[in-house]
């Protein structure tokens, strides 16, 4: 029953081989499964098109963070005219013309249009813009009227080129501006690139809301829009 032609060593040999070969790929096929995957990178803030604002037929479309000095506005630089200041936040602002005297609050967006004050007394600054006195058009609005009470700009639609809008900033200076052009247009066609874009001096836009006004869905229908550039400088 068990002679020598019954037993065969290199079978076996090869058996226990193959044996092994089995055993050691289990061990790396289980030692790849338990490994940690490598988690994919975040992108870079900045780069979601959700995070870039949209345009709100009821609010001015506003760019995105504080101008820099990109290359597409380095002709713009290279051109600058008039007085020009360094950023320093604005603290009030003042129009005689039309009795304003308003401390300014600060403004971001909301649902990616401007903001607007939180109260018909105060005037705000757009913080996505430049600072009053430095390069490019800084942004001022408020209220024409809150409820049954008269905002801080209601007689905005009022003012006339050569009219003085002064700001005083934080570092101790009083921007002077000139009044150059007011303006009224529909919310629906608002000016975006007038407004927000590129300019080669310190310029400034105040503004409200104007023209009729929507009962029935709360708003009025035009913007007023005050445009300003740097005259002189205070302190």
């Amino acid at each position: 029953m068990f002679g020598s032609s019954s037993f065969n060593p290199s079978g076996s040999v090869r058996g226990l081989i193959a044996v092994g070969l089995a055993i050691i790929g289990a061990v790396l096929v289980w030692t790849a499964l338990a490994r940690p995957s490598i988690p994919a990178a975040a992108p870079a803030p900045g780069t979601n098109d959700q995070s870039m604002p949209s345009t709100s037929p009821s609010a001015p479309q506003a760019t995105p963070g504080r101008p820099t000095a990109r290359a597409d506005k380095t002709d713009v630089r290279d051109k600058t005219t008039g007085v020009v200041l360094p950023d320093s936040d604005p603290v009030v602002v003042s129009i005689p013309r039309i009795g304003v005297r308003s401390r300014l609050v600060k403004l971001g967006y909301d649902k990616g249009a401007m903001a607007v004050p939180g109260n018909a007394a105060d005037a705000g600054w757009f913080t996505g813009g430049p600072a009053p006195g430095a390069l490019g058009p800084a942004i001022i609005a408020g209220h024409v009227t809150w409820g049954r009470a008269h905002g801080v700009f209601y007689r905005l639609s009022t003012m006339r080129p050569g009219d003085q809008v002064t700001v005083k900033r934080e570092d101790g200076k009083t921007a002077v501006f000139a009044v150059t052009r007011v303006a009224r247009f529909s919310k629906s066609e608002f000016p975006s690139q007038a407004v927000y874009g590129p300019i080669d001096h310190a310029g400034l836009r105040l503004i409200t809301c104007g023209g009729t006004y929507d009962a029935a869905r709360h708003r009025y229908l035009d913007n007023v829009i005050v445009f300003a550039k740097l005259e002189s400088v205070r302190g």
